[in-house]
């Protein structure tokens, strides 16, 4: 799976610690939903997906950006052992929802963003790459099942 240095854990750990999960609703689903809007179709009982407005303002894009918010939180706890931190998510994903693999890589890569965006100048390439690294081991980790 991923090897993650001490310093590269620390940089994620840092940065986790100071991002308000609140203040983010909705901001790295939504960026997913709107510039992939193929990915939609997953979310078809989310009501109004029509526009760009109202994908930022839905509340059960929020709610779910949360829950996704939360499982990246497991996995800065836990990052030597995303395999099974992600197994059940990665069961549900793969077996109930169908949702195509290649959509948790785009969806780290939306959180990316969405860090960098909030953290500015503190975001430096350093800690870009650690979270590169992390959103691309929670990606494999969630898409486990599928292989």
């Amino acid at each position: 799976m991923v090897d993650f240095t001490a310093e590269e854990k620390a940089a994620i750990t840092s940065l986790w610690g100071k991002m308000n999960v609140e203040e983010a609703g909705g901001k790295a689903l939504g960026r997913l939903l709107i510039v992939y809007p193929w990915t939609q179709r997953f979310f078809d009982n989310f009501g109004n997906l029509s526009s760009a407005s109202a994908i930022m303002g839905n509340p059960k894009v929020k709610a779910h950006d949360k829950k996704v918010r939360n499982s990246f939180g497991d996995a800065v706890k836990n990052p030597d052992n995303l395999k099974g931190t992600f197994a059940k998510l990665s069961e549900l994903h793969c077996d109930k929802l169908l949702v195509d693999s290649e959509n948790f890589r785009i969806l780290g890569n939306m959180l990316v963003i969405v860090l960098a965006n909030h953290f500015g100048k503190e975001f430096t390439p350093q800690v870009q790459a650690a979270w590169q690294k992390m959103v691309t081991g929670v990606a494999s980790a969630v898409a486990r099942k599928y292989h």
